[in-house]
């Protein structure tokens, strides 16, 4: 089996999970979307309204602003994963807990295992926080590279605080010149993708 085919089952095996409260409110369940043939993974922390209401991430105003930054470095979905730390919408888009975060971990894990990416780009403090180590500073810390288990992972301002804060614009178009620098050396075929 494939890495497509691989996905689309573990997508089918998650779409009824039940494993947290989360579960109760959402419309859909927001699995991921890209290429899971790619060596990048994007992940972010969890739905929004829009994504929700689609079961697609990153399609509100964020994931449009997302869309825009990574077409300055060449990549559309076709050349990398994107996923996020749950799959259901947290009320009123709170950060989720860490029991939700815990109860959606192996799913992650299996889109990981199945993609076995190169590069991960964690988007925003939570999703740096639970990828990179727990005590992770986004402000002080956005843009730089360390290997985790053999993956080069960064993490970059979440799209949503770039909409709340334009100040932070720069900064991120730094952290994007760097992570096509990052493709380039590690695994720029993702770039034929």
């Amino acid at each position: 089996m494939n890495q497509t085919e691989q996905m689309q089952q573990l997508k089918a095996q998650c779409m009824g999970c039940q494993g947290c409260a989360l579960a109760d409110t959402r419309t859909n369940l927001v699995f991921g979307d890209g290429n899971p043939c790619s060596p990048i993974l994007f992940v972010g922390e969890g739905p929004g309204e829009q994504e929700d209401l689609q079961g697609v991430p990153f399609v509100g105003r964020a994931g449009q602003l997302l869309d825009q930054m990574l077409d300055i470095i060449g990549l559309n979905r076709n050349r990398y994963y994107i996923a996020n730390i749950v799959k259901c919408r947290p009320p009123r888009n709170r950060d989720p807990l860490h029991t939700e975060q815990d109860a959606c971990a192996n799913w992650l894990a299996e889109q990981m295992r199945i993609i076995q990416p190169k590069i991960m780009i964690c988007l925003g403090r939570i999703a740096a926080c639970r990828m990179i180590r727990e005590d992770y500073k986004i402000t002080r810390q956005h843009g730089q590279w360390e290997q985790i288990n053999g993956v080069w992972v960064t993490a970059i301002y979440h799209p949503s605080a770039l909409l709340r804060d334009e100040t932070k614009r720069p900064d991120t178009f730094d952290d994007l010149k760097s992570i096509k620098a990052k493709i380039m050396e590690v695994c720029p075929e993702a770039y034929q993708l």
